[in-house]
């Protein structure tokens, strides 16, 4: 049976406003009351109430029995778990994560441009007493961070007009808020091969990153060390940078990539 527009508008409605729920769930540090639900999104409570009983039916979301809040389920993260094993980029660069995370103690991650921002794929915590490190799903700032000084080095060049739409803001009083020193700081990765991030989002953290490619030679991802600036100074051990350079080689080699004689 064929649906006229005035049912079809309905029904997308209705999608619309169970993707807006999980994601409002999903966003939030804390279970969720439908009331506040209701207030924050515009509903009325009986709305928002239909639609999280769906969604709890199926297994997306989660009431606790005490508080009766809900938050998201068990069933949205195996869904996230296995779109995100689809990600051929990631699968390559686990096996060197793990490898660089054994031989350096230090917390690894790994990011990939997806809808042209710099979004993290995956967290190995590191072994130290203060752990360092950002949740996957984190979009990283183009100028502030590791990841993104590589995504500008060898991502679309598109990138960089991206990065200089609006003001470059101020994390700390270190960040590169200029885009002239950006784009210096740019040519020096795309020079060396890595980038570091001293104090750029937060002072005592730094970053340590570096590409990763497919067979093609396109820039597809980048693998960093993350620690505290006196695990990873501002001028990294050669050592630390040749770990570093080896995972994501060893990545890269795992996409197809092969370097190219001098």
């Amino acid at each position: 049976m064929v649906q006229s527009a005035e049912q079809i508008e309905p029904n997308l409605a209705s999608v619309d406003l169970v993707l807006t729920l999980m994601e409002v769930l999903a966003a939030s540090p804390r279970p969720r009351g439908v009331s506040e639900i209701a207030r924050e999104l515009g509903l009325s409570k009986a709305r928002a109430h239909r639609h999280l009983r769906a969604l709890t039916s199926r297994g997306y979301v989660r009431q606790d029995p005490t508080s009766e809040r809900y938050e998201i389920a068990i069933k949205l993260m195996i869904l996230g778990e296995a779109v995100r094993d689809r990600f051929d980029v990631l699968t390559a660069m686990r096996p060197a994560m793990a490898a660089l995370r054994e031989a350096t103690g230090q917390a690894v991650t790994a990011s990939a441009l997806i809808e042209d921002k710099v979004v993290v794929l995956e967290l190995l915590p590191g072994r130290n007493p203060i752990e360092f490190g950002v949740r996957p799903g984190t979009t990283l700032d183009f100028h502030a961070t590791a990841h993104g000084h590589i995504a500008l080095a060898f991502g679309p060049p598109r990138l960089m007009n991206q990065a200089n739409v609006s003001p470059l803001k101020a994390w700390t009083a270190a960040t590169i808020t200029d885009p002239e020193r950006l784009a210096e700081a740019v040519a020096q990765a795309r020079r060396q091969g890595w980038a570091g991030a001293p104090d750029q989002m937060m002072l005592g953290v730094n970053a340590l990153a570096a590409p990763v490619f497919d067979h093609l030679g396109n820039w597809r991802g980048t693998i960093a060390l993350v620690g505290s600036t006196q695990a990873i100074a501002a001028c990294p051990a050669a050592e630390q940078i040749r770990q570093l350079t080896a995972a994501a080689a060893q990545a890269s080699t795992s996409l197809g990539w092969r370097e190219r004689a001098a």
